[in-house]
């Protein structure tokens, strides 16, 4: 996939990731279906495939889940640079996209961070911080399940998921509920039957 990104698009994005790294409650994964809005239906610079795969590697690694932020930078930055096979001007896109992403979505949380858990720590006892953190949970959840809406409706091409995909969803949010089954198992069952092309 090769794109065109200017000066001002590039600054746009790090504005998006900005904007979003303060929305980012509970972690950047909440924001998910924003990134998608904004990366693949509104502007078309990701692919479907590309975005989803940026979230399925970096949840498959180890390390923090934040890594498919950057991701979906090193992938914006290889499609503005013409591809993985155009040569060291793509790659050195690839990085900057990386850079651009992961700077605009860590700055403005880990600041607001910073300062709000100082200032919470100081005041726990007071009624209003207690509730605010009860009321997070629900907005939390929320989020989480518009992620997950967002990456199991990208698997058909944005149309509505086949009742096979909604019964998998449903058997794994069953299983990660009830069983302490370790999350890798999962994924390497759902890798299983994707290789096997039963979803």
């Amino acid at each position: 996939m090769s794109i065109v990104l200017h000066w001002n698009d590039w600054l746009a994005v790090f504005a998006q990731y900005m904007m979003l790294s303060l929305l980012s409650v509970s972690g950047a994964i909440t924001t998910v279906p924003d990134m998608h809005r904004y990366l693949v239906e509104r502007h078309g610079w990701l692919s479907d495939a590309q975005f989803n795969a940026s979230v399925a590697i970096a949840q498959a690694a180890p390390g923090p889940n934040i890594l498919f932020v950057a991701l979906m930078g090193w992938n914006l930055g290889l499609n503005a640079g013409g591809g993985l096979g155009a040569g060291p001007v793509a790659w050195l896109l690839g990085l900057f996209g990386l850079a651009v992403t992961m700077t605009g979505i860590m700055v403005p949380s880990t600041t607001l961070t910073y300062f709000a858990t100082r200032w919470a720590q100081r005041n726990r006892t007071r009624r209003d911080v207690r509730a605010f953190k009860q009321g997070m949970a629900p907005i939390v959840v929320g989020l989480l399940l518009a992620t997950g809406w967002v990456l199991t409706r990208g698997t058909v091409g944005g149309a509505t998921p086949a009742w096979h995909l909604w019964a998998l969803t449903g058997v794994t949010a069953l299983v990660v509920w009830r069983t302490r089954l370790h999350l890798l198992w999962l994924l390497a069952a759902g890798a299983l039957l994707g290789s096997a092309g039963w979803v």
